[in-house]
């Protein structure tokens, strides 16, 4: 089930905490509860994306992507992914969720997003995503003029930009 309690939670305090620019660093200091674990009591591989949308939503609040979009019915969509597990993060451990756009191209923004804990790297994700309207994907540059962050994104860097190629490679049925 989808923790909404805790988005909820979150989103509304984020709004007592300090503004962000588009191409801040999102830190959530997080706790693995019963309802993110699997038989073996560590947070279940899908429940690190899920909680990496806290990282997004947080960083497209703060920084007021999220308000553009409600404003011009837009929607926020994920397009791909590509995540490294290396530790097991197990029950009630505390963590953070250091999330940040990496760079973009023409119409995807690209996350990178980590959990940490202690200093040392759990999991590891590069997101694709996309903002949405009712005629398809919006172009990165008209979100970012309508935020007010047109020039701030980075291009992408050469790793990302292998994956992206790598991914149209990639046999669809």
């Amino acid at each position: 089930m989808y923790p909404f309690f805790r988005i909820t939670k979150m989103l509304v305090f984020g709004r007592f905490k300090q503004k962000l620019k588009v191409t801040d660093k999102s830190i959530l200091k997080m706790c693995v509860w019963p309802g993110d674990i699997d038989v073996f009591f560590e947070m279940n591989n899908g429940r690190h994306l899920t909680m990496m949308d806290f990282g997004r939503f947080d960083l497209a609040a703060r920084s007021g992507l999220l308000k553009t979009v409600k404003e011009n019915s837009w929607g926020l969509v994920v397009a791909g992914s590509s995540v490294r597990y290396r530790h097991r993060l197990k029950l009630f451990q505390n963590y953070e969720l250091h999330s940040e756009v990496i760079g973009h191209d023409d119409k995807w923004i690209y996350f990178h997003q980590k959990t940490i804990r202690k200093g040392r790297i759990h999991s590891a994700a590069l997101i694709r995503t996309a903002v949405t309207s009712e005629n398809g994907i919006v172009k990165v540059e008209e979100v970012m003029k309508a935020v007010g962050h047109l020039r701030e994104i980075p291009m992408l860097p050469q790793w990302v930009k292998a994956w992206a190629e790598a991914d149209q490679l990639r046999p669809w049925e």
